[in-house]
């Protein structure tokens, strides 16, 4: 085992000095978590190429290192960043963002993406032929990457599409000697040794003919829109821990370092928005029911919002929102990463949350920023449905909504482009808000419990009720999700003083109680242990645990150590 300045000295001759960042002020963006996760690293590599990022492993594991990978940070359970300074190794956080990189195979029908690759790019570079990704919206405004998706088996909003999936992948993996391994299998023909794959592939330096079928390997899941549709089963139609879709580079949590990944695209269609407004949980499951079942085609999405989010939302998410609005999604990664500075220079001085409440008052000085009606329907309705259909499905939609609101409690209006757009852009600046609050809050906020969950399709008591010594230790509760979906967003903010990990264990409980699944699209992190499968299946993949150690709560030791890999 080298020592640590050796392995530094390797790490600099893979990437270059300057691609190669130590000490806390350097390192602070990447070790630390969007909400949840930090701790010390011997460096944080940044590659530029993919044979750089595989002299960059072979460097670290040389040197005893763990190695975690990383895209572009944006998770919420801490699954892409150490997790306190008990590894009994040095950390090598090796950053994949300068790789970036998209290639068109099959005219656009699928593509090819490296690890910086992000969903925001991937839209733009389909758009031209009238084609798009697996998501469009959600993670893509604050950068995230495709292959984080596809390794967390990301979900998001689209209800025909099921979570991030692929069997078509190029990734490293420790085999059971300790020894890394390349491993191609993208059914593209690339030639035979690591170097020349991965300078073939960087550079796109192969044919149409090298390009095969993939041995019938799916690049997309492809059972979910069958599934969603079976709204009386009773088990979650999808949810991070299904043994079903991990294979390989799906799921594998940073497990793999995975290179590439080749997935389906799919045509975009013309959309049109309804937003819908209820007081009544029975109404909204009405509504659910038929869209999945009694209807050809099935909604492209439907995201719920709970009046305390939208209020939450409205307020503590006005500059994230104001940001992509008027900037688009493709700023907001470096406006990310420069608050982080920023914020990391305050802190030195013992002063948190200066950009937070900064950006809090200066955008209360702005007028609102949400559509009129939108704001009447917030007055008068407690719940909020957003729903995408396909234009040619617009009339009759309406037709039927009309119907059911003839006899049912509640209302709709059908949007123009400008309000649909601001009402799903108002909905994904929500999922933020609740960091935002905490920090404008801290005397009174202690911190967030934030758990996104997949009910039981057949569950018509969807709308948590909380015990009343469980609410009580809460300021506001926030809930948002894909309804149609049945996988909720559900962020607690803690009373200062308050145990927030005692209320999220007995959150756990009440789930457990109603059949829920957790997480649901967010992968487990650090955060929650995983299932016995979902750990069997992290030690398949690394059975050396170099990979991302302590994922899913599992051992952090190298090879292990005596782990019975159930989670626990």
């Amino acid at each position: 085992m080298s020592d640590r300045n050796t392995v530094l000295e390797q790490l600099r001759a893979a990437v270059g000095d300057r691609h190669v960042l130590t000490g806390d002020k350097a390192t602070r963006r990447f070790r630390r978590g969007y909400r949840f996760g930090d701790g010390p690293v011997l460096a944080v590599v940044r590659p530029g190429t993919l044979l750089q990022l595989w002299n960059v492993l072979q460097a670290a594991m040389q040197g005893g290192a763990a190695i975690i990978l990383q895209a572009a940070n944006t998770g919420l359970t801490g699954g892409s960043t150490p997790d306190g300074d008990d590894y009994g190794r040095p950390i090598v956080l090796v950053s994949t963002l300068r790789l970036t990189g998209i290639q068109l195979l099959n005219e656009g029908r699928q593509v090819l993406c490296l690890p910086g690759a992000t969903l925001d790019r991937l839209e733009q570079t389909l758009a031209p032929l009238g084609r798009e990704p697996h998501s469009v919206i959600g993670s893509s405004c604050i950068g995230a990457s495709v292959l984080g998706g596809i390794c967390n088996n990301s979900g998001g909003a689209l209800v025909r599409r099921g979570p991030a999936y692929t069997e078509l992948a190029l990734y490293a993996q420790v085999d059971a000697r300790g020894e890394l391994q390349l491993v191609n299998h993208l059914g593209i023909a690339l030639g035979d040794t690591p170097e020349q794959i991965l300078q073939r592939l960087q550079s796109g330096d192969y044919s149409a003919a090298d390009v095969g079928d993939g041995d019938g390997r799916a690049a997309s899941d492809p059972r979910y829109a069958e599934e969603v549709r079976k709204v009386d089963a009773d088990t979650p139609a999808r949810f991070n821990a299904d043994p079903s879709r991990h294979f390989e580079a799906a799921g594998s949590a940073g497990k793999l370092a995975v290179f590439a990944v080749r997935l389906d695209t799919f045509e975009k269609e013309a959309a049109e928005v309804f937003y819908i407004g209820s007081n009544r949980t029975d109404s909204l499951t009405a509504i659910r029911r038929q869209l999945l079942t009694g209807f050809e085609r099935l909604p492209i999405a439907g995201e719920y919002i709970h009046r305390d989010a939208y209020d939450i939302g409205e307020r503590y998410g006005k500059d994230s929102f104001l940001l992509i609005d008027k900037l688009g999604t493709a700023r907001v990664p470096a406006a990310f990463a420069l608050k982080s500075r920023v914020d990391g220079w305050f802190e030195r001085l013992g002063l948190r949350g200066v950009t937070d409440r900064m950006m809090q008052l200066l955008t209360g000085l702005l007028p609102s920023h949400l559509p009129k009606r939108m704001g009447e329907f917030r007055q008068r309705y407690e719940h909020h449905l957003l729903l995408k259909v396909s234009a040619q499905d617009a009339a009759a939609t309406e037709a039927w909504l009309r119907g059911f609101f003839n006899d049912h409690e509640g209302g709709y209006f059908h949007c123009t482009a400008d309000e649909g757009r601001k009402a799903f852009l108002h909905r994904f600046a929500v999922a933020g808000a609740a960091v935002r609050y905490r920090e404008v809050h801290r005397r009174q906020v202690q911190d967030i419990v934030a758990l996104d969950i997949a009910l039981r399709r057949d569950d018509a008591d969807w709308f948590e009720q909380l015990p009343a010594d469980i609410d009580g230790r809460l300021l506001h509760k926030l809930y948002y999700g894909h309804f149609l979906c049945h996988v909720f967003h559900q962020d607690y903010i803690a009373r200062k003083g308050e145990d927030p990990m005692a209320i999220e264990h007995a959150m756990w409980a009440l789930l457990d109680q109603r059949g829920a699944e957790y997480p649901a699209e967010h992968n487990v992190g650090h955060l929650y242990p995983a299932k016995p499968a979902l750990a069997g299946f992290y030690r398949t993949l690394d059975p050396s645990n170099t990979f991302n150690p302590g994922i899913g709560q599992t051992s952090k030791a190298r090879g292990w150590g005596s782990c019975d890999c159930d989670g626990h």
